[in-house]
């Protein structure tokens, strides 16, 4: 994907989307992503950091909360002290969005080492015995209840071997322990195993490509205060949107916008656009025509019914991410009014 094609983020592919309205009369309200007043920018920005070992997630982000002068801050899911990589950090308004993210799925690279020499054969046995469905339990280190829970290990692949250790990619659920999988393994083969070392490489749509340190931070921070040049800056920092460019999307009239970050579902009426790959058990991102996230829904109908239907709403608002009167209220005017409610 080329810079520009970055930059469009949730505008991506427009011409992909089915027509489900061509009467549209713009606000002029609003600004593309990219293009948000810096102050804005970073109310709604996110950005990946590379955490280093030894200092906790929570203290990352607070140092991140400090140095850029938020009021909120929020985690993609917390890393051990001692593992290392891709760490998503929301920003104020981005963190109605952190939940969300926590619940994606990981990628990580693992030093397993064992404490007597193994085989190849018995290593690539274990790896395919602990590919699916797993009971786990949280290692006595991990500060959660140590209930018994399931969890996905979608995918383990092998890096490199020798018969004292190895090197493997794990793509797996959220909420999954490494280090209780290397256990596992080791009591498979036969012999006791520990997790040497760990890095996550992806989370989510964000793979360890992206990462900024927290000293990238820190400098185009400063750049920004003391010559207000902003290039650095947004280059460190992304809009949240970057993280929703996987979910299907519905783009809506911006007379229905406040209408749903004030609490209103959305109607039919209010739909100019929307993808063709969603179901009631997806989730949808509910944009406006510039590009700007104003909600996380759940759909009431399939994509494939909404050619056919005229009234009725068709979303269940999850979560709102625009803030209220960035937009006009227009619930009051008569040709606005089935926006809102049927």
């Amino acid at each position: 994907m080329n810079k520009i094609e970055n930059d469009l983020y949730l505008l991506k592919d427009l011409d992909k989307m089915e027509v489900k309205s061509n009467e549209y009369s713009p606000s002029g309200h609003g600004t593309m992503p990219k293009n948000r007043p810096i102050e804005e920018y970073l109310k709604y920005g996110v950005l990946t950091i590379d955490k280093p070992s030894n200092p906790s997630s929570h203290e990352v982000v607070t140092w991140v909360k400090d140095i850029l002068n938020c009021e909120k801050t929020g985690h993609s899911g917390t890393l051990d002290p001692k593992v290392t990589g891709v760490l998503t950090i929301c920003l104020n308004r981005a963190t109605r969005l952190a939940k969300s993210q926590q619940n994606a799925g990981k990628t990580y690279v693992c030093n397993i080492e064992f404490e007597t020499e193994t085989t190849l054969e018995k290593f690539r046995s274990a790896c395919k015995k602990f590919t699916g469905h797993l009971f786990q339990r949280p290692p006595l280190m991990c500060a959660v209840k140590r209930d018994l829970r399931l969890r996905w290990i979608y995918e383990i692949n092998i890096i490199e071997f020798t018969p004292k250790n190895a090197l493997f990619e794990v793509k797996c659920e959220a909420g999954s322990y490494i280090r209780t999988l290397c256990t596992h393994i080791g009591l498979y083969i036969g012999c006791k195993a520990f997790m040497a070392d760990l890095r996550r490489t992806q989370s989510g749509l964000t793979k360890e490509d992206e990462c900024v340190t927290l000293h990238d931070v820190k400098d185009a921070f400063y750049v920004y205060k003391t010559t207000k040049k902003e290039d650095y800056l947004r280059k460190v920092v992304k809009p949240l949107e970057s993280l929703l460019v996987d979910y299907p999307r519905i783009i809506i009239k911006d007379s229905a916008v406040n209408s749903i970050c004030y609490g209103g579902q959305l109607s039919v009426k209010g739909v100019l656009k929307y993808d063709r790959n969603f179901d009631t058990n997806s989730t949808v991102v509910l944009m406006s025509v510039k590009g700007e996230a104003v909600a996380i829904a759940q759909p009431l109908i399939a994509s494939c019914q909404m050619a056919d239907l005229e009234n009725g709403i068709i979303t269940k608002t999850k979560r709102v991410i625009m803030e209220k009167d960035l937009y006009p209220k227009c619930w009051g005017l008569m040709d606005d009014y089935e926006i809102l409610s049927d």
